[in-house]
Parts: structure tokens; sequence; C-alpha cells
């Protein structure tokens, strides 16, 4: 009954909200003075949000020829990133880049098709990708599976109510956080608000925050956020994705700056590689895993190894977007072959394997980048897949405003005010990342592109093993 009061007093709000609305819209037109709602909102999201300005070690790119790759093809893929960065996303609200993920698929339906286990993973795999696997059992060859995840830290709302009366009233949301961002930068904070098909947005600004969670009653992060129109209530409903208010994705100075490049980025570049390896009979093992729910604690990925739902023998080459440190882990000094994070490190014999086939290929390429580190600054699925025992590593893009939190090292020493940004990488990094997918994926079980680790300890034996041999008997 209460709820049911609820709905009505705000449905009555927004009645009253939307003739008083009406009413002065018209007296504006009449002066000539009226000017776009839309307009004025995005002038002042693009002047209360500029993009942190990116150090010398961001323009690391800039330095170098960048990938070979045509023009206009470069064009098209970060058009694609872009696009693809920009979609909404939440924990557990990750339809509308499944959405996406279904037509890309549809548009090659010739020779791939779309799968989901119980808790909604998709796989997307050559038709004949079941028999590749079957006859990896035989020939040595195990399936590889290349993933990424579908979500991004972001608000899902849980109810919504009227405040004040008369003009003063308004329509105030309650939302939980699904991720990692540190207290400082919610309160004050504007909202972008999605209906729930994803078709119209509104705005909001946080005015309180909860941080307290528990593990049973309250497992995540809540805050009231204030719509700045009541009338907007009739677009948002309970489930509604929201996110930090941002302008427009674009590419500037060789960097991506967009919405969310954790992990949708790594998604596109997945997309981007798996249409030219889909092409190969010989990478018929190899697919795309996309998991959904890593921000709140990689529950796909868990979900996925408890399932036993992957082939047999299957290997995990995780992607990811993690924090750059410039002096360590710069932007545009290429994608990282991981070796490990804050959790654990990653199977040793598959994370060397992805390293030397990166490095023997940058050896014949001299366009190609790539760093190897442990990056620490977070955990990702690796660790989860590992976990279970699955044979797992990692690849990713440096990242700057990680989970959209600039300076965060100034904030958090009380140097810098905080202030939520766009993510941004690295385009040639993107590329590059596109690049060793596409090696790995057709060399990775090839005996002659790197000499694996034994043999390099056998040629060392043969060399000097006669040194400690004669020592010991005393020669």
């Amino acid at each position: 009954m209460a709820a049911k009061k609820r709905r009505n007093s705000v449905k009555k709000l927004v009645r009253k909200s939307a003739s008083r609305t009406r009413a002065r819209k018209s007296a504006a037109m009449k002066s000539g003075s009226m000017k776009s709602d839309v307009t004025k909102s995005a002038t002042k999201a693009t002047k209360a949000t500029k993009p942190t300005k990116p150090t010398k070690a961001t323009k690391a790119a800039k330095a170098t020829n960048g990938p070979a790759i045509a023009t206009a093809e470069r064009r098209a893929r970060e058009q694609f990133l872009l696009e693809i960065t920009s979609l909404p996303t939440a924990a557990g609200r990750e339809e509308r880049v499944i959405a996406r993920i279904e037509a890309w698929v549809a548009e090659r339906a010739d020779r791939l098709v779309l799968s989901r286990d119980r808790i909604g993973n998709l796989t997307i795999a050559r038709h004949d990708y079941l028999e590749a696997c079957a006859r990896g059992v035989k020939t040595g060859i195990k399936p590889l599976l290349i993933t990424a995840h579908l979500d991004h830290p972001a608000f899902v709302v849980t109810g919504m109510r009227v405040v004040g009366k008369g003009r003063a009233a308004g329509v105030e949301l309650d939302l939980e956080f699904r991720g990692g961002v540190n207290d400082p930068y919610f309160v004050g904070s504007a909202l972008e608000v999605f209906d729930r098909v994803g078709e119209r947005s509104c705005d909001a600004r946080i005015v309180s925050l909860d941080a307290k969670t528990d593990p049973v009653t309250k497992p995540f992060k809540t805050v009231v956020a204030r719509l700045a129109r009541a009338t907007d209530a009739a677009v948002v409903a309970t489930g509604s994705i929201a996110r930090w208010k941002f302008p427009k994705a674009e590419v500037k100075d060789g960097l991506a700056h967009t919405h969310a490049c954790d992990d949708l980025a790594a998604l596109a570049a997945a997309l981007v590689a798996f249409d030219d390896i889909s092409r190969d009979a010989a990478c018929a093992h190899v697919a795309l895993l996309f998991t959904r729910s890593e921000e709140i604690g990689f529950i796909g990925a868990i979900g996925a190894a408890r399932e036993g739902s992957m082939p047999k023998g299957v290997r995990l080459l995780c992607l990811e977007n993690s924090r750059s440190f410039p002096h360590d882990s710069p932007i545009g000094a290429g994608p990282i072959v991981r070796v490990g994070d804050r959790l654990s490190v990653f199977t040793p014999e598959l994370t060397n394997r992805v390293g030397d086939l990166a490095a023997a290929y940058a050896k014949d390429h001299v366009s190609f980048r790539f760093q190897r580190k442990l990056m620490p600054g977070g955990a990702c699925e690796a660790t989860a897949f590992a976990s279970f025992g699955l044979a797992s590593t990692c690849v990713c893009l440096p990242l700057g405003n990680y989970h959209n939190m600039q300076d965060i090292d100034g904030v958090a020493a009380g140097r810098a005010k905080a202030r939520v940004g766009r993510e941004f990488i690295s385009t040639n990094d993107f590329h590059w990342l596109v690049e060793l997918l596409e090696v790995v994926a057709r060399r990775i079980d090839d005996p002659t592109a790197a000499a694996p680790h034994r043999a390099l300890m056998d040629t060392l034996w043969s060399r000097h093993a006669r040194i400690v041999e004669a020592n010991a008997r005393g020669a």
C-alpha cells in the first residue's frame, strides 16, 4: 500500500511539473528567449568535466610510427571502439552491450554462432568450434578462449520518491553503486540516468552517499540523487542504469576519451581481432568468452568455471584495462602482457608463451610495441579462472582515469579535489592489442614461433654442464 501511494505521488508530481513546464516554455517562446534544455545541459557538462591532461608518457605513441594499418581501417576501428565504450552497462545490467554483440554476430551468421551459459555469459565461435575442440583432443591443440567482461562500475536505480511540496517539490532516486570507486568522487557529481531500453536519458545529481556495506544486507554503496526535472521521473524505473555524466566520446591527440574503457575497449579489440581470426579454418579452436558482473567480484568468470561448460583443456587469454603508472606502465607504450595482479601470478607456461610470441613478433615488426608487467593495481579474471585450475593469463591496456577517477593519488593525499572523468587509452595501444591477439591466435601452438623455456635450459646445460661435472669429480 505504501509503495502504491509513493508511485501515485510521483505520477501526480510529474503531471503538475509537466503542466508548469509547458507554461514556462510557452512564455519563453513568445519572448524569443528560450534555449534548448539539451544544449544547456551539454554545454554545462562539457565545462564541468574536462579530460585529464595527458602526461608525457601518454604521448609515447605519437613518437613512433604507430601500428602498420591503413588509415581508413584505423578510423573504422576507432569509431567502433568509441561506439562500444559509450554503451551504458553495469554489473547484472549488461543488456545494451549484449544486444550490440548479438547484432555483430548476426552480421556474420554465415560463420559465427553465439551461445549462452546458465548465468548469461556469451561465447562466440565458428560453427565448427566444437568439432575443432574434439580434433584437438587427438592432435594436442587445446582450445583458446579470448575473454573480456561486459560491465563497468555504474549505478542501478532501486527506488524513487517525491520530496518537498509545491514548486519546491522534486524527485529523488535511490541507487546502488556496483563497482569500486573511492568515496570522495560521489557527492555533487552529475549523473546520466537511462530508461530501461536505453533510448532516453535524463540528468540527476548525487546529494548523499552511504558508503557502509554488509555482505548480506547491503553489499553495495548507495547514493541518493535528485532528478534535474521532476518530469523525467516518467523515464526512470527500478533497474534503470545511471552513470557519471560526461561529454561525448572522442579521439584526441592519439587518445580515446570515453565512458567505459574498462572493459569495453578490450571487448571491442576482441571483436575486431576475431572478425579476422574467425575467417581462418586453422583457428577454429579459438573463440570469444564475454563474462558478466566482473566489477562485483568476477561473478561471470566464477560461474563459467563452476559450471564446467568450457571445453576440456581450455586456455584463457583474459583481456583487461588496468590502471597505468606513468613511469612503469605508460599509456602509449603498447598493450601489456600481464604476468599477475595484486592477488596472484598467472599460469606461467601460458604467460611466457604469450610474452615470447609478442617479443618475437616485435623483433620482426618494428612498428609493433608491447610491455610485460605485473600490474598490481587491481585483480582480474585470470586469477579467478586460475583458482579453478584453468590455464589463464592476461593482456591489458594501460588505462588513464581508472574507474573514471581523476588524479587518484592526488585526491588520496589531499592535494586535489575529487573529480570524475572519462577513462582514456592510447589508440595505438588498442590497435597493437588487436594485432597481438591475431598473432597469439595463429601461433600459440606453432613450435617454430618461439622456443619454449625448456629448450633454453637444455641449451645452457649442454654448454656449461661440464664445468660443474668436472668440479664434482675433483678435476
